[in-house]
C-alpha cells in the first residue's frame, strides 16, 4: 500500500497517540521503539508475531496480533507499512475517521527531527553498513540514535533512542523513502538496478539516487564506495554539484583506500590509507570483501565527523554482525550452518564468496529462496548463475511477500540457470522437505547457507536439529 508523504512533516512529539499498522516489521518496529522510548504513546498491530515485538512489549507498547478496526483505538496518527493490503481494516478505519496517515518514511522523519542525520543508502549492504557505523560511533563515547533494518548483535535491538545529536539511519530506496530525509551526511554503498517493480526502469532507479543528492545538507558530505560503477558515477555527479565527496575503496583514486586485504576463516583484515596517510590496520570478525568496503565507508564517515581512528577501529573490530547477514546459526555433526538475507544477484555473489572462505576445505551447500515475483522475473537467470559458486544448490519457490503468485515465475526459473552438473541442483517446491534434503547431503566439514529475504531463515535451525539427531 502506498500512503502519500504529507506536505508538512511533524516531529514525533506533535503526532499525538501513534498506531503502527505492521509494527512487527524491521522498519516500523524500530520507529515505534524510538517513539516509545521518548514518551510518545504507541500501539501497533501485525498479522503475525515477529522477533521485533518482545522488546516493544517490554517498553509497554500494546501489540495486537491480527488486524481489526478497533485496534486503532484513540490514535491520532497511523503509520502504515508498505506491505499493508488496500483492504486493511485499520487503514480503512483511519481514513474514515480522518486520522493522519503516514508512510514509514514520514514516521522515520518524525523521529529524526532536530538531529544530525547520517543516512546510509545503496542497493546492497545498507543494513550491515548502518550497523558498522553505529557500533563505531558508540565506541567513540557518543550515544547516537539509530534505526537499522535488522537486529544489531552488539545491542540486541534494531533501534535505540540515544542522547546524542547524531541519528544513524538506514535509508531505503525501494519505495523512495530516502527522498524524504534531510541528512547532514550520506553514505552510498552501491547503485545497481533493483526494485524495478516500483521504479519502472533502471534509468528511473538510478535517477532517484541523483535526486537523493539534493536532500543532503550542502554543508555536509557524501561518502561513496567508488569500486562500484554506479556509486562512482554518483560521486562524480555530486562533485560536479559542489558537494563534498569522500571516495572509498581499493581504487588508487579513492580518498580513503583499503589495501592489503586478507581473509582467513570468519575474519577479514585490511590497511587504511586516508588522503595518502596510512592510519593502521583493521581486523573484522566478519568475512568477505564487500564487508571490508562497508566497514571502510563507515570509518570514512566517522573520520570526517572528527572522531579518532583508534576508537572507530575498536568499534568496527567489536562488530559481530547483524541478524540475517552471514549469521552463524550453529554447528552439528561437524557441519556449520549460516543464514543470510541476500536476494539480489550481486548480494548472492558477495555472500557466496564470503561463505566459500569460511567453508575452507569443506563443501558449500546453499538453499536459496527467491524473493518477489517481479524481482525473480527480471533477475532469476542471473541469480542462478551466481549460485553456481556453490557445490550443491537447493532452490525453493518464490517468497511472494506483497505480490500475487504467477505460475510462470517459480524457483524453477532460477534453478534451471545454475551452472552446476546434473544432480547438484535441486528445485524444491515443498519448503518443508528442504531441511531433510540439506541434512542428508551435508558431510562433516561442510557449510550450509540458507539464503534469501523470506522465511528460508527458519530452515537453518531445523537442519541443525536433524544433524544433531543423526549425530546422537
Amino acid at each position: 500500500m502506498r500512503i502519500p508523504v504529507p506536505d508538512e512533516l511533524l516531529p514525533a512529539d506533535r503526532l499525538g497517540r501513534v498506531h503502527f499498522v505492521g509494527i512487527g516489521g524491521a522498519a516500523l518496529s524500530g520507529i515505534a521503539r524510538i517513539m516509545a522510548a521518548r514518551g510518545v504513546p504507541v500501539t501497533g498491530s501485525d498479522d503475525h508475531d515477529t522477533p521485533f515485538l518482545p522488546s516493544l512489549r517490554e517498553l509497554g507498547v500494546t501489540v495486537h496480533l491480527g488486524y481489526d478496526a478497533a485496534h486503532v483505538g484513540e490514535a491520532e496518527t497511523v503509520v502504515v507499512t508498505t506491505a499493508a493490503r488496500d483492504d486493511n481494516p485499520e487503514v480503512l478505519a483511519a481514513r474514515e475517521r480522518g486520522l493522519r496517515l503516514l508512510p514509514r518514511s514520514a514516521g522515520l522523519a518524525a523521529v529524526m527531527h532536530g538531529a544530525r542525520v547520517l543516512a546510509v543508502a545503496g542497493t546492497h549492504g545498507k543494513t550491515t553498513t548502518t550497523s558498522l557505523l553505529t557500533v563505531a560511533l558508540l565506541e567513540t563515547g557518543g550515544d547516537p540514535t539509530y534505526a537499522v533494518g535488522g537486529v544489531l548483535s552488539a545491542t540486541g535491538h534494531n533501534a535505540e533512542a540515544g542522547s546524542g545529536d547524531l541519528f544513524v539511519a538506514e535509508a531505503d530506496e525501494s519505495d523512495g523513502a530516502f527522498l524524504v530525509y534531510r541528512p547532514h551526511a550520506a553514505l552510498v554503498t552501491n547503485v545497481a538496478a533493483d526494485h524495478l517493480d516500483q521504479w519502472g526502469s533502471e534509468e528511473a532507479y538510478r535517477a532517484a539516487f541523483v535526486d537523493f543528492l539534493d536532500r543532503i545538507d550542502p554543508a555536509g558530505f557524501l561518502v561513496c564506495c567508488v569500486d562500484d560503477p554506479g556509486a562512482a558515477d554518483l560521486a562524480r555527479t555530486a562533485g560536479g554539484r559542489g558537494l563534498t565527496v569522500v571516495a572509498v575503496g581499493e581504487a588508487p583514486a579513492a580518498d580513503l583506500r583499503v589495501t592489503d586485504l586478507a581473509f582467513e576463516g570468519t575474519s577479514s583484515s585490511f590497511t587504511v590509507v586516508d588522503d595518502g596517510t596510512e592510519l593502521g590496520r583493521v581486523t573484522l570478525q566478519i568475512p568477505g570483501r564487500h564487508y571490508v568496503v562497508d566497514a571502510a565507508a563507515a570509518l570514512a564517515v566517522g573520520l570526517r565527523l572528527g572522531h579518532d581512528f583508534d576508537a572507530l577501529r575498536r568499534g568496527l573490530e567489536s562488530f559481530t554482525g547483524t541478524q540475517r547477514r552471514m549469521e552463524r546459526k550453529g554447528e552439528a555433526g561437524g557441519v556449520r550452518v549460516y543464514d543470510s538475507y541476500a536476494h539480489h544477484p550481486r548480494e548472492i555473489a558477495g555472500d557466496l564468496q564470503a561463505a566459500r572462505a569460511v567453508a575452507g576445505e569443506g563443501r558449500l551447500l546453499v538453499a536459496f529462496q527467491p524473493h518477489l515475483v517481479s524481482r525473480t522475473r527480471i533477475f532469476g537467470p542471473e541469480m542462478g548463475r551466481e549460485l553456481g559458486a556453490a557445490d550443491e544448490v537447493v532452490v525453493l519457490d518464490v517468497y511472494l511477500a506483497r505480490e500475487d503468485f504467477d505460475p510462470a515465475v517459480t524457483g524453477r526459473l532460477v534453478a534451471d540457470s545454475v551452472p552446476l552438473p546434473e544432480g547438484r541442483v535441486h528445485h524444491a517446491s515443498d519448503r518443508d522437505a528442504v531441511p531433510a534434503l540439506l541434512a542428508g547431503m551435508a558431510r562433516p566439514g561442510d557449510l550450509v547457507l540458507t539464503l534469501g529475504a523470506g522465511d528460508v531463515t527458519e530452515l537453518g535451525p531445523r537442519v541443525l536439529e536433524l544433524l544433531e539427531r543423526a549425530d546422537a
